[in-house]
Protein backbone atom coordinates (compact mmCIF):
# COMPACT_ATOMS: atom_id res chain seq x y z
CA UNK A 1 0.00 0.00 0.00
CA UNK A 2 1.35 3.54 -0.72
CA UNK A 3 1.92 5.39 2.36
CA UNK A 4 0.05 8.82 2.27
CA UNK A 5 2.03 11.55 2.15
CA UNK A 6 1.16 15.37 3.07
CA UNK A 7 0.99 16.46 0.05
CA UNK A 8 -1.35 13.28 -0.81
CA UNK A 9 -3.81 13.94 1.54
CA UNK A 10 -3.72 17.78 1.12
CA UNK A 11 -4.32 17.41 -2.91
CA UNK A 12 -7.12 14.71 -2.15
CA UNK A 13 -8.97 16.51 0.65
CA UNK A 14 -9.44 19.51 -1.59
CA UNK A 15 -10.41 17.90 -4.76
CA UNK A 16 -12.84 15.51 -3.35
CA UNK A 17 -15.12 18.05 -0.31
CA UNK A 18 -16.17 20.77 -3.06
CA UNK A 19 -17.37 19.03 -6.50
CA UNK A 20 -17.29 22.19 -8.75
CA UNK A 21 -20.53 22.05 -11.02
CA UNK A 22 -24.18 23.79 -11.30
CA UNK A 23 -25.80 24.14 -8.24
CA UNK A 24 -29.36 21.61 -8.79
CA UNK A 25 -29.69 19.27 -5.79
CA UNK A 26 -30.98 19.42 -2.10
CA UNK A 27 -31.27 17.61 0.76
CA UNK A 28 -31.92 17.70 4.49
CA UNK A 29 -31.01 16.03 7.54
CA UNK A 30 -33.36 16.22 10.31
CA UNK A 31 -32.94 14.97 13.86
CA UNK A 32 -35.54 14.18 16.73
CA UNK A 33 -35.28 13.41 20.38
CA UNK A 34 -37.62 10.07 20.83
CA UNK A 35 -39.82 10.24 24.28
CA UNK A 36 -41.73 7.75 25.53
CA UNK A 37 -45.55 9.25 26.03
CA UNK A 38 -46.70 7.28 28.90
CA UNK A 39 -44.00 8.99 30.94
CA UNK A 40 -41.19 11.38 29.11
CA UNK A 41 -39.18 11.93 31.68
CA UNK A 42 -38.00 7.90 32.11
CA UNK A 43 -35.20 6.70 28.70
CA UNK A 44 -37.17 5.31 25.80
CA UNK A 45 -37.14 1.48 26.37
CA UNK A 46 -34.89 -0.12 23.30
CA UNK A 47 -37.31 -2.49 22.94
CA UNK A 48 -40.21 -0.16 22.01
CA UNK A 49 -37.35 1.86 19.97
CA UNK A 50 -36.55 -1.26 17.94
CA UNK A 51 -39.73 -2.02 17.53
CA UNK A 52 -40.78 1.39 15.98
CA UNK A 53 -37.60 0.85 13.40
CA UNK A 54 -38.63 -2.52 12.97
CA UNK A 55 -42.05 -1.65 11.75
CA UNK A 56 -40.74 0.96 9.46
CA UNK A 57 -41.79 0.23 5.43
CA UNK A 58 -38.33 -0.14 3.88
CA UNK A 59 -38.54 -0.13 0.41
CA UNK A 60 -37.11 2.58 -1.26
CA UNK A 61 -34.32 2.51 -4.30
CA UNK A 62 -32.10 0.29 -2.87
CA UNK A 63 -34.96 -1.89 -1.19
CA UNK A 64 -33.23 -0.40 2.49
CA UNK A 65 -34.47 3.45 2.96
CA UNK A 66 -37.88 4.38 3.02
CA UNK A 67 -40.32 4.72 0.41
CA UNK A 68 -38.92 7.82 -0.96
CA UNK A 69 -35.25 6.78 -0.25
CA UNK A 70 -34.51 8.33 3.06
CA UNK A 71 -32.08 6.77 5.35
CA UNK A 72 -32.39 6.31 9.13
CA UNK A 73 -29.28 6.39 11.58
CA UNK A 74 -29.64 6.37 15.83
CA UNK A 75 -27.34 8.94 17.60
CA UNK A 76 -25.34 8.28 20.18
CA UNK A 77 -28.25 9.46 22.70
CA UNK A 78 -30.68 7.70 20.84
CA UNK A 79 -32.10 11.02 18.67
CA UNK A 80 -33.29 9.87 15.30
CA UNK A 81 -31.89 11.04 11.97
CA UNK A 82 -33.73 11.41 8.55
CA UNK A 83 -31.14 12.04 5.69
CA UNK A 84 -33.01 12.85 2.70
CA UNK A 85 -31.89 11.97 -0.54
CA UNK A 86 -30.17 14.23 -2.85
CA UNK A 87 -33.24 15.83 -4.84
CA UNK A 88 -33.12 17.86 -7.88
CA UNK A 89 -34.64 21.12 -6.54
CA UNK A 90 -36.10 22.27 -3.41
CA UNK A 91 -39.80 21.17 -3.94
CA UNK A 92 -38.63 17.65 -4.84
CA UNK A 93 -36.67 17.49 -1.35
CA UNK A 94 -39.43 18.63 1.00
CA UNK A 95 -41.90 16.23 -0.59
CA UNK A 96 -39.62 13.56 -0.55
CA UNK A 97 -38.62 14.56 3.10
CA UNK A 98 -42.22 14.53 3.97
CA UNK A 99 -43.74 11.48 2.81
CA UNK A 100 -40.65 9.53 4.53
CA UNK A 101 -41.18 11.56 7.55
CA UNK A 102 -44.89 10.41 7.37
CA UNK A 103 -43.87 7.03 7.39
CA UNK A 104 -41.21 7.74 10.53
CA UNK A 105 -43.76 9.10 12.68
CA UNK A 106 -46.76 6.75 12.38
CA UNK A 107 -44.05 3.79 13.10
CA UNK A 108 -43.26 5.77 16.52
CA UNK A 109 -46.58 6.68 17.62
CA UNK A 110 -47.80 3.18 17.30
CA UNK A 111 -45.19 2.29 19.99
CA UNK A 112 -46.14 5.38 22.11
CA UNK A 113 -43.02 7.27 21.06
CA UNK A 114 -43.05 11.22 20.24
CA UNK A 115 -40.81 12.66 17.93
CA UNK A 116 -39.49 15.94 19.36
CA UNK A 117 -37.92 18.54 17.63
CA UNK A 118 -36.07 20.87 19.84
CA UNK A 119 -32.15 21.74 19.96
CA UNK A 120 -31.53 20.06 23.04
CA UNK A 121 -33.38 17.79 25.27
CA UNK A 122 -35.37 20.15 27.19
CA UNK A 123 -36.40 16.82 29.89
CA UNK A 124 -34.79 16.11 33.26
CA UNK A 125 -34.09 12.46 32.45
CA UNK A 126 -31.17 10.47 32.44
CA UNK A 127 -28.55 10.84 29.78
CA UNK A 128 -26.72 8.12 28.57
CA UNK A 129 -24.95 6.90 25.45
CA UNK A 130 -27.38 4.28 23.85
CA UNK A 131 -25.27 3.00 21.21
CA UNK A 132 -21.50 1.00 21.81
CA UNK A 133 -19.96 1.41 18.65
CA UNK A 134 -15.92 1.90 19.05
CA UNK A 135 -16.50 5.30 17.38
CA UNK A 136 -18.67 6.55 19.80
CA UNK A 137 -16.60 5.44 22.92
CA UNK A 138 -13.28 7.07 21.39
CA UNK A 139 -15.17 10.18 20.98
CA UNK A 140 -16.43 10.60 24.50
CA UNK A 141 -12.86 9.54 25.76
CA UNK A 142 -11.63 12.07 23.30
CA UNK A 143 -14.23 15.02 24.75
CA UNK A 144 -14.17 14.24 28.30
CA UNK A 145 -10.79 15.95 29.30
CA UNK A 146 -12.31 19.69 28.30
CA UNK A 147 -15.44 18.69 30.34
CA UNK A 148 -19.19 18.16 29.74
CA UNK A 149 -20.00 19.62 26.45
CA UNK A 150 -19.08 16.54 24.08
CA UNK A 151 -21.52 13.98 26.16
CA UNK A 152 -23.91 16.41 26.06
CA UNK A 153 -23.41 17.58 22.12
CA UNK A 154 -23.29 13.30 21.47
CA UNK A 155 -26.49 12.82 23.78
CA UNK A 156 -28.49 15.64 24.02
CA UNK A 157 -28.14 17.84 20.66
CA UNK A 158 -30.41 17.41 17.84
CA UNK A 159 -30.41 19.70 14.58
CA UNK A 160 -31.47 20.36 10.91
CA UNK A 161 -28.94 20.49 8.58
CA UNK A 162 -29.53 21.57 4.81
CA UNK A 163 -26.97 19.87 1.87
CA UNK A 164 -26.43 22.37 -1.07
CA UNK A 165 -23.94 21.44 -3.57
CA UNK A 166 -20.86 23.76 -3.85
CA UNK A 167 -20.68 25.71 -6.43
CA UNK A 168 -19.62 26.46 -10.12
CA UNK A 169 -15.92 27.67 -10.54
CA UNK A 170 -16.83 31.01 -11.28
CA UNK A 171 -20.15 33.14 -12.00
CA UNK A 172 -23.04 33.92 -9.62
CA UNK A 173 -22.65 30.97 -8.13
CA UNK A 174 -18.59 30.29 -7.66
CA UNK A 175 -18.30 28.09 -5.01
CA UNK A 176 -15.93 30.52 -3.37
CA UNK A 177 -19.10 33.23 -3.38
CA UNK A 178 -21.48 30.11 -1.58
CA UNK A 179 -18.62 29.52 0.72
CA UNK A 180 -19.09 32.72 2.18
CA UNK A 181 -22.31 33.51 2.50
CA UNK A 182 -23.12 30.43 3.80
CA UNK A 183 -20.62 31.64 6.41
CA UNK A 184 -22.09 34.79 7.05
CA UNK A 185 -25.68 33.42 7.16
CA UNK A 186 -24.84 31.27 9.79
CA UNK A 187 -25.27 34.12 12.83
CA UNK A 188 -29.11 34.94 11.19
CA UNK A 189 -29.62 30.99 11.01
CA UNK A 190 -28.97 30.21 14.64
CA UNK A 191 -30.82 33.44 15.75
CA UNK A 192 -33.82 33.06 13.80
CA UNK A 193 -33.99 28.94 14.23
CA UNK A 194 -32.52 29.28 17.90
CA UNK A 195 -34.95 26.72 19.59
CA UNK A 196 -32.89 25.08 22.46
CA UNK A 197 -32.84 27.27 25.64
CA UNK A 198 -33.62 24.44 28.21
CA UNK A 199 -31.38 21.35 28.67
CA UNK A 200 -31.75 19.19 31.83
CA UNK A 201 -35.59 20.89 32.76
CA UNK A 202 -33.68 24.28 33.18
CA UNK A 203 -32.98 27.31 31.33
CA UNK A 204 -29.51 28.41 30.24
CA UNK A 205 -29.71 31.62 29.31
CA UNK A 206 -29.14 30.77 25.82
CA UNK A 207 -31.60 30.69 22.97
CA UNK A 208 -29.31 28.08 21.10
CA UNK A 209 -28.14 26.20 24.12
CA UNK A 210 -26.97 23.58 21.35
CA UNK A 211 -24.92 26.22 19.49
CA UNK A 212 -23.20 27.65 22.77
CA UNK A 213 -22.11 23.67 23.50
CA UNK A 214 -20.50 23.41 19.96
CA UNK A 215 -18.39 26.59 20.51
CA UNK A 216 -17.11 24.84 23.77
CA UNK A 217 -15.94 21.65 22.29
CA UNK A 218 -12.33 21.12 20.69
CA UNK A 219 -11.66 24.09 18.68
CA UNK A 220 -9.67 22.21 16.04
CA UNK A 221 -12.35 20.63 14.96
CA UNK A 222 -15.98 22.74 15.53
CA UNK A 223 -14.11 26.36 14.52
CA UNK A 224 -15.01 27.51 10.99
CA UNK A 225 -11.17 27.12 9.00
CA UNK A 226 -9.15 30.06 8.54
CA UNK A 227 -10.68 32.62 6.41
CA UNK A 228 -7.00 34.00 4.97
CA UNK A 229 -6.12 31.04 2.97
CA UNK A 230 -8.13 32.70 -0.66
CA UNK A 231 -9.46 29.03 -1.92
CA UNK A 232 -11.67 27.53 0.01
CA UNK A 233 -10.28 24.01 -1.25
CA UNK A 234 -6.93 24.95 0.35
CA UNK A 235 -8.17 26.16 3.74
CA UNK A 236 -10.31 23.32 4.19
CA UNK A 237 -7.28 20.86 3.53
CA UNK A 238 -5.24 22.72 5.59
CA UNK A 239 -8.03 22.46 8.15
CA UNK A 240 -8.62 18.64 8.23
CA UNK A 241 -5.00 17.67 8.72
CA UNK A 242 -4.48 20.02 11.40
CA UNK A 243 -7.36 18.70 13.28
CA UNK A 244 -7.00 16.44 16.21
CA UNK A 245 -7.38 12.50 15.46
CA UNK A 246 -10.73 11.08 17.48
CA UNK A 247 -9.95 7.89 17.15
CA UNK A 248 -7.80 5.34 15.36
CA UNK A 249 -9.82 2.30 13.59
CA UNK A 250 -8.49 -1.23 14.76
CA UNK A 251 -9.18 -4.60 14.47
CA UNK A 252 -12.43 -6.17 16.20
CA UNK A 253 -12.31 -5.91 20.23
CA UNK A 254 -9.64 -3.32 20.23
CA UNK A 255 -10.69 0.26 21.02
CA UNK A 256 -10.53 3.00 18.65
CA UNK A 257 -8.74 5.44 21.38
CA UNK A 258 -5.93 7.82 19.69
CA UNK A 259 -3.02 9.12 21.16
CA UNK A 260 -3.41 12.55 23.20
CA UNK A 261 -2.38 15.44 20.68
CA UNK A 262 -2.66 13.74 17.52
CA UNK A 263 -3.37 15.43 14.78
CA UNK A 264 -3.80 13.73 11.11
CA UNK A 265 -0.65 15.86 10.20
CA UNK A 266 1.04 14.23 12.99
CA UNK A 267 -0.41 10.75 12.02
CA UNK A 268 1.33 10.79 8.71
CA UNK A 269 4.56 11.69 10.08
CA UNK A 270 4.69 8.99 12.33
CA UNK A 271 2.85 10.09 15.58
CA UNK A 272 0.90 7.00 15.74
CA UNK A 273 1.46 2.48 15.60
CA UNK A 274 0.65 2.80 11.84
CA UNK A 275 0.55 5.02 9.51
CA UNK A 276 -3.19 6.46 7.90
CA UNK A 277 -4.18 4.80 4.75
CA UNK A 278 -6.63 7.14 2.59
CA UNK A 279 -9.65 5.22 3.92
CA UNK A 280 -8.49 7.14 7.52
CA UNK A 281 -7.93 10.27 6.00
CA UNK A 282 -12.03 9.93 4.91
CA UNK A 283 -12.89 8.87 7.68
CA UNK A 284 -10.97 11.66 9.98
CA UNK A 285 -13.24 13.94 7.62
CA UNK A 286 -16.81 12.59 9.48
CA UNK A 287 -15.28 13.43 12.61
CA UNK A 288 -15.72 17.25 11.90
CA UNK A 289 -17.87 19.22 12.79
CA UNK A 290 -17.23 23.13 11.62
CA UNK A 291 -20.52 25.10 11.09
CA UNK A 292 -20.49 24.28 7.51
CA UNK A 293 -18.73 20.98 6.60
CA UNK A 294 -17.43 20.22 2.58
CA UNK A 295 -18.35 16.63 1.62
CA UNK A 296 -18.31 17.62 -2.04
CA UNK A 297 -21.39 19.74 -1.03
CA UNK A 298 -22.60 21.67 1.54
CA UNK A 299 -23.53 20.52 4.53
CA UNK A 300 -24.72 23.33 6.99
CA UNK A 301 -24.80 22.01 10.81
CA UNK A 302 -25.62 25.37 12.55
CA UNK A 303 -29.19 24.80 13.07
CA UNK A 304 -31.61 23.46 15.62
CA UNK A 305 -33.60 20.96 15.10
CA UNK A 306 -37.33 22.75 14.42
CA UNK A 307 -40.93 21.78 15.46
CA UNK A 308 -43.29 19.95 13.42
CA UNK A 309 -42.43 20.82 10.32
CA UNK A 310 -40.46 23.96 10.67
CA UNK A 311 -37.53 21.71 8.79
CA UNK A 312 -38.94 22.98 5.78
CA UNK A 313 -38.93 26.47 6.63
CA UNK A 314 -35.30 26.41 7.28
CA UNK A 315 -34.77 24.50 3.93
CA UNK A 316 -36.39 26.56 2.12
CA UNK A 317 -35.04 30.01 3.51
CA UNK A 318 -31.29 28.37 2.84
CA UNK A 319 -31.81 26.95 -0.10
CA UNK A 320 -33.66 30.13 -1.81
CA UNK A 321 -30.58 32.83 -0.67
CA UNK A 322 -28.02 30.76 -1.83
CA UNK A 323 -29.74 29.18 -5.26
CA UNK A 324 -31.34 32.39 -6.37
CA UNK A 325 -28.67 34.92 -7.48
CA UNK A 326 -30.90 38.17 -6.63
CA UNK A 327 -31.40 36.88 -3.16
CA UNK A 328 -28.07 35.92 -2.75
CA UNK A 329 -27.26 39.41 -3.75
CA UNK A 330 -29.56 40.59 -1.10
CA UNK A 331 -28.01 38.38 1.46
CA UNK A 332 -25.00 39.53 1.34
CA UNK A 333 -25.65 43.07 1.71
CA UNK A 334 -27.94 42.42 4.93
CA UNK A 335 -24.87 40.53 6.60
CA UNK A 336 -22.20 43.23 5.76
CA UNK A 337 -23.04 45.14 9.45
CA UNK A 338 -22.73 41.65 10.85
CA UNK A 339 -19.35 40.92 9.04
CA UNK A 340 -18.26 44.12 9.84
CA UNK A 341 -18.88 43.36 13.91
CA UNK A 342 -16.77 40.73 13.67
CA UNK A 343 -14.11 42.42 11.54
CA UNK A 344 -14.00 45.28 14.05
CA UNK A 345 -12.03 43.08 16.40
CA UNK A 346 -8.97 42.69 14.11
CA UNK A 347 -6.73 39.85 13.30
CA UNK A 348 -7.14 38.40 16.81
CA UNK A 349 -11.08 37.90 16.16
CA UNK A 350 -12.07 34.20 17.34
CA UNK A 351 -13.54 32.42 14.25
CA UNK A 352 -16.63 31.21 14.14
CA UNK A 353 -19.28 29.77 16.20
CA UNK A 354 -16.88 31.80 18.99
CA UNK A 355 -16.85 35.37 17.50
CA UNK A 356 -19.28 38.35 18.34
CA UNK A 357 -21.83 37.75 15.85
CA UNK A 358 -22.21 34.23 16.06
CA UNK A 359 -22.09 34.47 20.32
CA UNK A 360 -25.08 37.13 20.07
CA UNK A 361 -26.82 34.85 18.19
CA UNK A 362 -26.81 31.65 20.28
CA UNK A 363 -27.97 33.88 23.67
CA UNK A 364 -30.00 36.46 22.54
CA UNK A 365 -31.68 35.15 19.33
CA UNK A 366 -33.70 37.63 17.06
CA UNK A 367 -33.73 39.79 20.08
CA UNK A 368 -30.62 41.48 18.91
CA UNK A 369 -32.02 44.44 16.67
CA UNK A 370 -29.09 43.64 14.34
CA UNK A 371 -29.92 40.34 13.97
CA UNK A 372 -33.22 40.96 13.31
CA UNK A 373 -32.99 43.13 10.84
CA UNK A 374 -30.78 41.29 8.85
CA UNK A 375 -32.97 38.20 9.33
CA UNK A 376 -36.09 40.32 7.91
CA UNK A 377 -34.30 40.86 5.02
CA UNK A 378 -32.70 37.70 4.17
CA UNK A 379 -36.94 36.42 4.67
CA UNK A 380 -37.79 39.11 2.49
CA UNK A 381 -35.35 38.04 -0.29
CA UNK A 382 -36.28 34.41 0.10
CA UNK A 383 -39.49 35.18 0.11
CA UNK A 384 -39.17 37.07 -3.83
CA UNK A 385 -36.89 33.70 -4.96
CA UNK A 386 -39.76 31.58 -4.04
CA UNK A 387 -42.29 33.90 -5.91
CA UNK A 388 -39.81 33.15 -8.71
CA UNK A 389 -40.28 29.18 -8.20
CA UNK A 390 -42.87 27.60 -10.16
CA UNK A 391 -45.22 25.37 -7.85
CA UNK A 392 -43.60 27.07 -4.32
CA UNK A 393 -46.83 28.74 -3.17
CA UNK A 394 -47.78 26.66 -0.59
CA UNK A 395 -44.19 26.32 0.48
CA UNK A 396 -43.89 30.31 0.35
CA UNK A 397 -46.75 31.14 2.26
CA UNK A 398 -45.08 28.55 5.52
CA UNK A 399 -41.80 30.56 4.99
CA UNK A 400 -44.04 33.89 5.34
CA UNK A 401 -46.40 32.93 8.33
CA UNK A 402 -42.67 32.08 9.87
CA UNK A 403 -40.98 34.92 9.15
CA UNK A 404 -44.58 36.85 10.52
CA UNK A 405 -45.02 34.79 14.01
CA UNK A 406 -41.09 35.31 14.62
CA UNK A 407 -38.56 37.47 13.20
CA UNK A 408 -40.70 40.34 12.48
CA UNK A 409 -42.00 40.27 16.07
CA UNK A 410 -38.06 40.02 17.58
CA UNK A 411 -39.11 36.13 18.36
CA UNK A 412 -37.49 32.33 17.60
CA UNK A 413 -39.11 28.96 18.51
CA UNK A 414 -36.72 29.31 21.62
CA UNK A 415 -39.36 31.61 22.67
CA UNK A 416 -42.19 29.77 22.75
CA UNK A 417 -39.98 27.06 25.04
CA UNK A 418 -39.75 29.98 27.54
CA UNK A 419 -42.97 31.02 27.68
CA UNK A 420 -44.45 27.93 28.08
CA UNK A 421 -41.76 26.95 31.10
CA UNK A 422 -42.68 30.31 32.77
CA UNK A 423 -46.56 29.93 32.72
CA UNK A 424 -46.16 26.11 33.68
CA UNK A 425 -48.51 25.15 31.35
CA UNK A 426 -46.14 22.64 29.29
CA UNK A 427 -44.02 20.05 31.12
CA UNK A 428 -43.06 18.21 28.38
CA UNK A 429 -42.37 18.81 24.71
CA UNK A 430 -45.49 19.25 22.74
CA UNK A 431 -46.36 16.07 20.02
CA UNK A 432 -44.57 16.91 16.77
CA UNK A 433 -47.39 17.62 14.14
CA UNK A 434 -47.92 15.16 11.21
Amino acid sequence: MTPLTESGALSHVSGVCFKIGPPSLVGVEVEWFVHDDRCPTRPVQPELLHAALESLPLGGPDGTSLPSGSRLTLEPGGQVELSSPPATGLLACVDDTRRDLTALRAAFAAQGLRLTGTGTDPLARPRRMVLDHPRYLAMERFFESAGPWGRVMMTGTASVQVCLDAGDADGPHAAERRWQLVHRLGPVLVAAFANSPVLDGKPTGHRSTRQTVWSRMDPSRTLAPESDHGDPREAWARYVLDAQVVCVRRPEGLPWTAPPDLTFRDWIRGGSERPPTLADLEYHCTTLFPPVRPRGHLELRMIDAQPGDGWMVVTALVTALLDDPVAADAAFAALEPLDALDRQQGAAAPRPPRSAAWRRAATLGVADPELRRAALTCFDAADAALGRLPGAGRLRATVAEFAERYPARGRCPADDQLDALRSGTRRTPPEEAS
